[in-house]
């Protein structure tokens, strides 16, 4: 199988895996027109030959497209089709503005660059992190909302305890003016985690006992800027800023005797004491966090390359066998969709091979173009039989059998391996294929199966280029080249798959097919001897020398025959046979 037909291959396969891959406007119309089947890798690389000698004679660039239908490779319809579908633009003729078109639908430099290339590895670790980072974020935002109002609710309480405790062993004291006693209650007040101050006034705003011992005897001032006031039976708090800047929530009871108000408690409870708490669980969290997301990383990383290996392994794979290395295998110890993955690659490498080895082997008995159809569609229609319009070349050796009794095998096989060669390589290279070998003849066919307009003159010229080589002076010493001739009939023939079921081939038949080979019976060493339906097809640019009407068992009347003298190539030079 060659390059071309396994990349087909694997094409069908990855398109299966992973979709339609995208159109490459960057393409040249010489490659749109090989890809889509329209020429040969051989006739673009003679049509950018011609197109340089034209550019080197001329002093401007000729279009590929116009050189193609000048060489006859193509016509202009078949272009025109194979680009409006290669590049999705719509042009009428090839003098459109195909350029301009192409270069509309790239789009600017900057959208017709290729994505950037982001490794697997390198996505799992930045969707591990979103996704750690996210998690974490939303969760510390809730929790710690939460928390900060659980320790508010609580300083509150606690707030509160310590309201009452003050209230309700004050009364007594304030009643003797005990103020020893009353400062003996609140002593100890501010050692309480978070308690800023307890104050203990009169009816008269006078303080009496405060953890600060210097304000003892002083007038009690209000506190200004009061935030959030609520009141909850006899109980006022609210928040406020202190002198010194400190965040303070303040709680407020009144001193009761009997109904009578004797005076106030008041309780001052660090607020900024709840942000340092919460600031200290905002760091655990960080810390804890950095730890997740180092763990997470070094997961994220290991499963991007447990994942990403046997990609690289299976692109690795996919070139080589693009390259004619089917035998090239993926070694992939995993249980998983990736193992049968590298499992199914395999086996195609392995048909791939077998192909490769049938094509090799078959391929020589049958043609390449006749097994490549056969490969890609063994039901097909034509293998049953079709007419076609077609041009046949019959070689055969003059006096091979007086020639085969005088020499040795070997030398004979030497002989006919070289004339073969050389026929069969002159047929290829103008698109037609060899039918058989017969004997020491040589039944060469153009315009079936692959179908080509001008297959007349595929025919004629493959066959001045090898009689061109067998009068070579380098074979001199080989005389059987020297005795080769040549007939040439075209017509309608029917062609197919015929035989039985143990043996079939695929050949044409018919009396196209017999007349082309009478008239190379009549063809003398080193003549081609061409029929008139050949002659009025080519009149233009071939040269004949008439012969005499020739009758031929079958046919009614005499058969014009014409000894072909020289063809003009397509730069209109005149080649002498």
């Amino acid at each position: 199988m060659n390059r071309l037909t396994a990349q087909k291959f694997i094409h069908s396969k990855i398109k299966k895996l992973f979709g339609k891959p995208p159109d490459d406007f960057r393409m040249t119309i010489g490659e749109v027109l090989r890809r889509k089947g329209i020429i040969t890798e051989k006739q673009l690389h003679e049509a950018l030959k011609v197109q340089k000698e034209k550019l080197y004679t001329l002093g401007k660039t000729v279009r590929l497209g116009q050189i193609i239908v000048e060489l006859g490779y193509a016509s202009e319809e078949e272009l025109v089709k194979a680009v409006n579908i290669g590049y999705k633009i719509s042009v009428k003729t090839l003098a459109d503005d195909i350029k301009g078109l192409v270069k509309d639908k790239r789009g600017n430099f900057v959208e017709g660059l290729p994505p950037p290339r982001i490794p697997i590895w390198l996505q799992f670790f930045a969707a591990t992190m979103v996704i750690i980072t996210t998690t974490i974020f939303v969760m510390s935002f809730f929790i710690l909302s939460q928390q900060k109002e659980r320790l508010y609710q609580q300083t509150i309480k606690i707030g509160k305890v310590s309201l009452n405790y003050f209230s309700s062993n004050s009364p007594v004291p304030l009643l003797e003016d005990n103020i020893l006693r009353l400062n003996t209650l609140i002593k100890d007040a501010t050692s309480v985690e978070g308690l800023l101050y307890a104050i203990i006034v009169d009816h008269n705003q006078t303080i009496k006992a405060h953890s600060d011992i210097n304000k003892i005897g002083k007038t009690f001032e209000k506190f200004a800027h009061m935030e959030d006031v609520k009141k909850e039976q006899d109980v006022t708090y609210f928040n406020y800023y202190s002198k010194s800047g400190q965040h303070v929530l303040n709680l407020t009871r009144p001193v009761l005797f009997k109904d009578k108000k004797l005076g106030q408690v008041h309780v001052g409870v660090s607020i900024d004491f709840i942000e340092k708490l919460i600031h200290k669980a905002r760091l655990t969290i960080v810390t804890i966090t950095f730890f997740i997301i180092l763990f997470g990383s070094a997961i994220a990383v290991w499963l991007g390359f447990h994942f990403s290996r046997p990609i690289s392994n299976l692109v690795l794979a996919t070139g080589e066998i693009g390259s004619g290395n089917y035998q090239h295998k993926i070694i992939l110890a995993r249980n998983d969709e990736l193992g049968n993955l590298a499992t199914a690659f395999n086996r195609m490498g392995d048909e791939l091979w077998k192909n490769s080895l049938m094509q090799k082997s078959f391929g020589k008995y049958i043609g390449s173009e006749v097994l490549e159809m056969i490969m890609a569609d063994p039901e097909s229609a034509w293998l049953k039989g079709h007419r076609n319009e077609a041009t046949i070349v019959f070689t055969d050796i003059r006096g091979f059998s007086s020639y085969s009794k005088s020499k040795e095998p070997e030398e004979i096989v030497e002989g006919l391996n070289k004339y073969f060669e050389i026929a069969t390589q002159a047929i290829q290279d103008h698109g037609g294929y060899v039918d058989k070998f017969i004997g020491d003849a040589v039944l060469g066919v153009f315009g079936v199966p692959v179908y080509h307009k001008d297959h007349v003159e595929r025919g004629v010229r493959a066959a001045t280029d090898m009689q061109k080589k067998f009068i070579n002076k380098q074979n001199n010493g080989n005389s059987l080249l020297q005795s080769v001739g040549i007939g040439i009939n075209s017509g309608v023939v029917v062609s197919g798959n015929i035989g039985s079921q143990d043996k079939m081939e695929y050949t044409v038949i018919g009396d196209t097919v017999n007349l082309a080979a009478h008239l190379n019976k009549l063809a003398s060493s080193g003549d081609i001897i061409i029929s008139k339906s050949v002659y009025e097809n080519l009149e233009d640019i071939i040269t004949v020398k008439p012969l005499s009407p020739q009758h031929i068992k079958g046919k009614a009347k005499p058969v014009e025959t014409f000894k072909l003298l020289s063809i003009k190539d397509k730069r209109n030079a005149t080649i002498r046979k």
